[in-house]
């Protein structure tokens, strides 16, 4: 058999290639013993020979490498401490040294040589903000100064690593080397730092591609937090709001922080819950979708002031602004009403938003305005209005407009008729260009949908008869103007909707209104606004409970109601407790909700605390059947056990951050931006790949089958 034929009969060709042209020997050209081509004629036996040996030398270079992987990480486990942080170093330089031998750890940044003898390299510290300059360079009289250098300038940028030198003032400009008074210095410019050793602490892969414009995906988190001008920047704000909350809890208010169960059981609160099997068979925990039935249990107990920054899940249709697992703040106070808690979270906020932010009582005021719900969604179509939107709450204006215009806008029999101002900046052509444009879009073609009727838009022109309103008549457009400072280019937009009290969390027009405002902003016919503008509100009185859609979750129960908050919230006055026995709908509920900007940040409640009037709710209200109550049993049990009046409320921890960040920075940040491992709009952890398939192991031990 030739040479290259048994080889292949047992080797794979970079084994022969290795062999024939390896420091091994075994195959040679040779005069003595020609062969096919010059090389020696192999026999089987040879062959196996030459396997065998190939085999062995192979298996020396992967022993070789798993040594020379120890060996690198064996010379990474000893390594200098450091002297102190870099951005400590102005504050720690002390007054009239020259020189001072220091350690220093971070990242190298990008090197830059000057010459073979001279090198400048920034060493960033662990957080990639605070830099110092490195300087590397080769003295003929300090022979570790060239074995410094050559390791400084093998190594990548990004690279780890500990460096030991001398820390120095840099000398000024035109001063000859002369340094002043090391009291002047304070900043970390003023500083340099002379190399005499290197350490690295790990590589950095050739294959990490790492500038200032690369976009890593979700999957490589990591790489995320650390190029990004944001993200980093969000997770260190991200503590220091939760450190400012804590404390003022803590030191002003005297909460206890508690933690409370993540593994709790199926109630009928609410929401989708999350699952999670064990290995005795049909029986499951289920993740708490908030704290609320273990916070009132402590309100039974000698802890009357309960916080928490509490995990919470929710198996829900997702949007940007909401993830299946979030952060919440949670208080609750025994012997309290709304008010205190209101109270408390106001204080909270002024405090939070002046040391994050400088705020003052000129920016916030220290007690924020209230608005009923039906107040918010007759003037700003939402239960969560932004107050610093221009346009004007709105007016109802059905009893001033004609029959004939109001037939062409509606064809509902006596609708209510209400009428939003839009201030746009602009001339009356080009506000008509304006909103034909955005009706014309397909994402607001929905307001056009609308089966009450679309919206009515005028453009005030003074140019026209009647200011181009003539389609209200002469006494409408006089009330209007009398009642309406109206300018050239002002849209006047008529939408129609059903009488009644208001449902829901907003009306076509307060979503027309938000939509408006967002396009005027971003082909500036409206002024844009600040960052640093905020406008909290409560919004109160909400209705105690509305009518149940069952394709959705609920509270379990077979009324055709759900509770607005959720079933543990109190009527408000003894009117609404009277109201249950005749109309539920129209009671009031003890719930408020903080909004600032047109963002719920939290909502909270008085709680029902008497056990058999929960018990109502449950049974004569909400028609619960028996097991749904019985799934209620332990409240109700620390209810009775003479519980006094408490009231608390929940506030969004993930949404205060990305509001505060987005202030901080300018750029407007999701939830995801200040959350350190989000979930993608899919409910999935890229970086993790999570959730992930279940195999029929797992499956078994926990008793569970897969349905089609």
């Amino acid at each position: 058999m030739s040479a290259p034929a048994c080889l292949r009969a047992y080797l794979h060709y970079v084994d022969i290639s290795t062999c024939l042209h390896g420091a091994t020997g075994i195959a040679s050209r040779s005069s003595a013993h020609p062969g096919i081509g010059g090389f020696r004629i192999f026999t089987r036996q040879r062959c196996r020979n030459l396997h065998h040996s190939i085999r062995l030398n192979q298996a020396r270079l992967v022993n070789g490498n798993k040594l020379a992987i120890l060996d690198q990480f064996k010379s990474s486990l000893a390594f200098p401490e450091r002297s102190f942080e870099i951005a400590d170093i102005p504050n720690l330089y002390e007054s009239g040294q020259s020189e001072k031998e220091t350690v220093l750890h971070g990242y190298l940044g990008a090197r830059h040589d000057m010459s073979k003898k001279l090198t400048f390299a920034p060493l960033f510290g662990p957080n990639l903000t605070d830099k110092i300059q490195i300087i590397s360079s080769i003295n003929a009289s300090r022979e570790a100064d060239r074995s410094a250098h050559e390791k400084l300038r093998s190594l990548r940028p990004h690279t780890p690593v500990a460096v030991k030198g001398l820390l120095r003032r840099r000398p000024e400009s035109g001063s000859k080397g002369v340094v002043t008074d090391a009291k002047s210095a304070r900043t970390l410019q003023d500083f340099e730092f002379v190399l005499r050793d290197i350490q690295s602490l790990n590589d950095f892969p050739t294959d990490i591609v790492m500038t200032q414009s690369t976009e890593f995906p979700p999957s490589q988190r990591h790489l995320q937090i650390r190029t990004s001008k944001y993200l980093h920047q969000a997770l260190v704000l991200r503590n220091e709001i939760t450190k400012i909350l804590r404390t003022e809890l803590n030191d002003r208010f005297s909460f206890v922080e508690i933690e409370t169960p993540l593994l709790f059981k199926s109630t009928s609160e609410g929401a989708r819950e999350f699952i999670v099997p064990t290995r005795r068979k049909n029986m499951a925990y289920s993740l708490p979708q908030s704290p609320q039935q273990f916070k009132q249990i402590l309100m039974a107990t000698p802890i009357s002031k309960y916080f928490q920054f509490a995990k919470c899940f929710r198996d829900e249709d997702l949007r940007a602004d909401r993830q299946p697992e979030f952060a919440q703040l949670d208080l609750e106070m025994s012997f309290a009403q709304g008010k205190e808690v209101m109270k408390v979270v106001e204080s909270l906020i002024c405090t939070l938003f002046y040391n994050t932010l400088g705020l003052g009582v000129d920016d916030i005021p220290p007690k924020f305005p209230r608005l009923t719900y039906e107040e918010a969604m007759s003037r700003y179509g939402s239960d969560k209005p932004d107050l610093r939107n221009p346009i004007r709450p709105f007016t109802r204006i059905d009893i001033l407009l004609p029959a004939d215009l109001i037939s062409k806008i509606t064809p509902l029999k006596d609708p209510l008729i209400e009428a939003m101002v839009v201030p746009l900046k602009t001339s009356p052509n080009e506000a008509r260009h304006f909103i034909s444009n955005f009706l014309d879009s397909p994402e607001h073609t929905s307001f056009l949908e609308n089966p009450d009727g679309g919206p009515g838009i005028f453009v005030y022109d003074s140019s026209k008869p009647l200011q181009g309103l003539s389609a209200f008549k002469f006494e409408a457009v006089e009330q209007i103007e009398s009642n309406i400072d109206l300018e050239d280019g002002h849209l006047i937009v008529l939408q129609a909707r059903k009488k009644g009290p208001s449902s829901g969390g907003s009306t076509p027009l307060g979503e027309l209104r938000t939509s408006i405002h967002r396009a005027a902003v971003d082909q500036l016919y409206l002024e844009p606004i600040d960052w640093r503008d905020f406008r909290p509100l409560w919004v109160i009185d909400f209705p105690l409970f509305k009518s149940h859609d069952y394709s959705e979750p609920g509270q379990g129960g077979n009324a055709g109601l759900a509770s607005t908050h959720h079933p543990f919230t109190s009527p408000k006055t003894t009117e609404d407790v009277d109201l249950l026995l005749k109309d539920p709908t129209k009671a009031t509920a003890d719930h408020y909700d903080l909004v600032i900007n047109g963002e719920e940040i939290g909502g909270g409640s008085r709680r029902i605390h008497h056990a058999a009037m929960q018990e109502f709710v449950f049974r004569d209200i909400l028609k619960m059947e028996d097991d749904r109550i019985n799934e209620f049993s332990h409240l109700l049990e620390a209810l009775r056990a003479g519980c006094p009046p408490h009231a608390g409320i929940a506030l969004g921890l993930d949404r205060l951050v990305a509001m505060i960040c987005s202030s901080k920075f300018e750029t407007k940040m999701s939830l995801r931006d200040v959350i350190a491992f989000p979930k993608s709009g899919r409910g999935e952890d890229l970086m993790m790949k999570s959730p992930g398939p279940i195999s029929d192991e797992v499956l078994k031990t926990y008793h569970l089958k897969l349905s089609d």
